[in-house]
C-alpha cells in the first residue's frame, strides 16, 4: 500500500493502455499457424498434423518410413480406425487419462464411427473441429503434447522420441 492508502498496483500511470499481451517478451515473435480456415473448417496444415497423430494410434498401423534421419509425418491407411486400445492410448497421451465409458459412448453417438462403433479419421477430425471452435488453446495443448509447435511443425520432444524408438530427433524437413 502506498502511504496515502492507495494500492499502487491497482493504479496505472496510463489507464488507457491495454493489458500487455501474454506473448510479451518473445525475442523473435512468430505468428501461430491457423487452425481453422476462413470458412471455419480445419486448416490443411492442422489436418496433416491430425493425420499424423491419428496414425500413431490407428489400426491398421501405417507403414513406418525407412529413412530414420528425418521425420516424415505418418499417414493412416485407408479405412483405419481408433479401436478401444488406440482411443485409450491417444486419450492417455493427450489428456493424461483414458476416456470414461460415458465419454466413449458420447463419441460413438455423435461422431463418425464405423459399424463396430470405432472412431474413424473423419470422427477424429470432428473432435478437433468442435474443440477448436470452442477452445483453441486446448487444441494447441493437444498438438504440443504430440510434438507440434505453434507453426504446426513437429519438433523434438521426449514423448515423441520415445514413441518413435528414442533415437531420432524429430524435425520436419
Amino acid at each position: 500500500m502506498a502511504p496515502n492508502g492507495f494500492d499502487l498496483r491497482m493504479q496505472s500511470p496510463r489507464p488507457e493502455t491495454p493489458e500487455p499481451s501474454s506473448k510479451q517478451g518473445r525475442r523473435n515473435p512468430q505468428l501461430d499457424a491457423q487452425l481453422l480456415d476462413a470458412d471455419g473448417a480445419i486448416s490443411d496444415k492442422l489436418e496433416r498434423c491430425l493425420r499424423h497423430i491419428f496414425a500413431k494410434y490407428c489400426t491398421p498401423s501405417p507403414a513406418r518410413p525407412l529413412n530414420q534421419d528425418s521425420v516424415t509425418l505418418l499417414t493412416p491407411p485407408d479405412g483405419a480406425i481408433l479401436d478401444t486400445a488406440g482411443l485409450d492410448a491417444w486419450a492417455q497421451d493427450t489428456n493424461g487419462a483414458p476416456f470414461s465409458e460415458e465419454t466413449k459412448e458420447e463419441l460413438r453417438e455423435f461422431l463418425d464411427v464405423n459399424e463396430e462403433g470405432e472412431l474413424t479419421f473423419r470422427g477424429f477430425v470432428q473432435i478437433y473441429q468442435l474443440q477448436t471452435e470452442n477452445d483453441e488453446e486446448e487444441t494447441w495443448r493437444d498438438l504440443s503434447n504430440h510434438g507440434f509447435d505453434r507453426t504446426l511443425t513437429i519438433v523434438s520432444t521426449r514423448r515423441e522420441g520415445e514413441a518413435e524408438g528414442g533415437h531420432t530427433p524429430l524435425i520436419m524437413s
